[in-house]
């Protein structure tokens, strides 16, 4: 249900309650479903803004008439499909403008802007009401009073008022869907209901991330051989203990292997053992990893960075299960499952012969493609917040927050170094914060704030001209960005949504480029 109360103290939405008061001398009321004024008029010592409206709520039962309005606008909402409607009040020739509020198809309460008279109105109409206001209750001299302060509007005047009425009624949604997203990320991020965006230690709600999250599901059951693909820092590792830790062999040995921290000798000992009297040093016998790992998994990392020999050997492993120790003369048998990660191109080391294509056919039964974090900016702002929370928690401080400044450069920054460098960046900042609970931009490294993010386009294929090539390559770049997203807003209706697809960016990057620039026709329509 939407916090009504919260509304007042929401910046644009008492800006366009002003502007509304200002304008055309109306009250801005708002409701919920069942009729019951939320807006402050009903509290003691509120002060008017219309004075038809106080002298109403001066009668006796004066708010039992705005009550009676917003009751019949609720049951004519419920009838039709129309956003906003110009209404009559109970007072004959007051009019009001009323605009629901609904939220995936339920009404939850209407706002109002009340009340004015038509500039139509005759004096005769005018004496009619007067007269019904005195037998309401009202003195002669406070209905003229009252009358004479009500704004007499044109039918383009009423047009508007429609128009800033939807806009807040607008904010009430946005506000009420940002807040229920806030508290269901927060709430996916908790261990306990994490299941949604997390696929055990990996977080991520983009859409390439939930692919990864199905696949997984399908391949941690079976015996296949994985192959994971994708950069420095993408959570190769975190995939690989995923699909062990979902596997019949989640009871047995998960062990991982850099294969390019050791040369061939070293690596041929670590992943294979070596007897005693194998070498000088060999002062006893070592089981290798594959015998470590008997019924369970094993990880070889970067194993593009193997050798021609070593991938012989691996092949033998994964054909016949069998493995020489260093210095043996009998092979030993295995039981390993292998998942095997690279950050190399393996078709174009198969090229030119850097790599076995036997060997390839083997680990690569199942692939795993990991986008790196530009590709799943969506994902940036929720492992923010995971890993703010981690680190603030490990320090025992109390839970900051970011600025959002901090935010945009973050949602920015290309993240060359992915999930890893984000980690690590959000620990820098946490300790650099000290005792204060919000994260500033002058906080991040220098490589993020001075970073100049490349400007990505839509797919209308249009050109935009007219660009000052005057001053320096940053301020260019923001004029061309702030023209996109000008030209984009109108193009998709401002649906920011849907223009953040189209522009390759996450809504949350968006949104805030949207306020930098000004472009936002609600805040617009405020300042003006």
């Amino acid at each position: 249900m939407i916090n009504w109360k919260e509304m007042k103290n929401l910046h644009v939405i008492s800006k366009l309650e002003q502007i509304l008061n200002k304008w055309y001398g109306v009250e801005l009321l708002w409701a919920d479903s069942h009729s019951k004024i939320q807006s402050s008029h009903l509290d003691k010592g509120y002060e008017f803004k219309n004075h038809f409206f106080k002298v109403q709520m001066g009668m006796s039962i004066g708010h039992e008439y705005i009550q009676q309005d917003f009751e019949k606008v609720s049951a004519v909402f419920s009838d039709v499909s129309d956003q906003t409607i110009v209404f009559e009040s109970f007072f004959k020739h007051i009019k009001f403008v009323a605009s629901k509020v609904v939220v995936d198809g339920e009404f939850l309460g209407t706002v109002m802007a009340y009340p004015f008279v038509s500039d139509s109105i005759t004096d005769e109409e005018k004496d009619e009401l007067i007269k019904q206001m005195v037998d309401c209750g009202a003195s002669e001299s406070d209905a003229k009073s009252a009358f004479s302060h009500l704004k007499k509007m044109s039918a383009v005047d009423v047009e508007y008022l429609e128009e800033l009425v939807e806009l807040v009624s607008e904010e009430i949604i946005e506000f009420h869907e940002e807040i229920s997203k806030r508290e269901e990320r927060i709430n996916e991020l908790n261990s306990e209901l994490g299941d949604k965006y997390r696929y055990h230690m990996m977080i991520g709600k983009s859409k390439k991330m939930q692919q990864i999250y199905r696949l997984l599901e399908k391949v941690s059951s079976s015996e296949a051989s994985v192959f994971i693909q994708g950069e420095n820092g993408t959570g190769k590792e975190l995939v690989a203990k995923a699909i062990h830790y979902y596997s019949p062999r989640k009871d047995n040995m998960f062990l991982a292997v850099n294969c390019s921290a050791f040369n061939d000798n070293l690596l041929d000992s670590e992943l294979f053992g070596h007897m005693k009297g194998a070498f000088t040093g060999a002062i006893k016998d070592k089981k290798g990893l594959f015998e470590s790992a008997n019924g369970g998994t094993l990880f070889l990392d970067e194993i593009g960075d193997t050798s021609l020999s070593m991938q012989v050997k691996l092949l033998r492993v994964l054909q016949e299960g069998t493995f020489l120790p260093v210095g043996a003369n009998s092979p030993k048998r295995t039981d390993v499952r292998i998942i095997a990660a690279t950050n190399k191109n393996i078709k174009e080391m198969m090229q030119k012969g850097e790599f076995r294509e036997d060997l390839y056919y083997r680990i690569n039964v199942i692939n795993v493609n990991l986008p790196g974090l530009k590709d799943r900016s969506e994902d940036i702002p929720i492992l923010m917040d995971h890993f703010l929370k981690k680190r603030c928690d490990e320090m025992g401080l109390p839970l900051k927050t970011f600025s959002k400044k901090c935010m945009e450069k973050m949602l920015d920054y290309h993240w060359p170094g992915n999930v890893r460098e984000l980690e690590n960046e959000i620990e820098r900042v946490v300790v650099l914060a000290g005792d204060d609970k919000i994260i500033t931009p002058d906080l991040l490294s220098p490589r993020i704030l001075e970073a100049v993010g490349s400007v990505r386009g839509g797919s209308s294929g249009g050109m935009v001209s007219g660009i000052n090539t005057n001053g320096t390559l940053k301020a260019a770049l923001e004029e061309l960005e702030s023209i996109m997203i000008r030209e984009g807003l109108k193009r998709c209706n401002f649906n920011k949504s849907k223009l953040a697809k189209e522009l390759g960016v996450s809504r949350a990057s968006l949104i805030m480029k949207v306020d930098k620039y000004g472009l936002d026709k609600r805040k617009k329509a405020a300042n003006e």
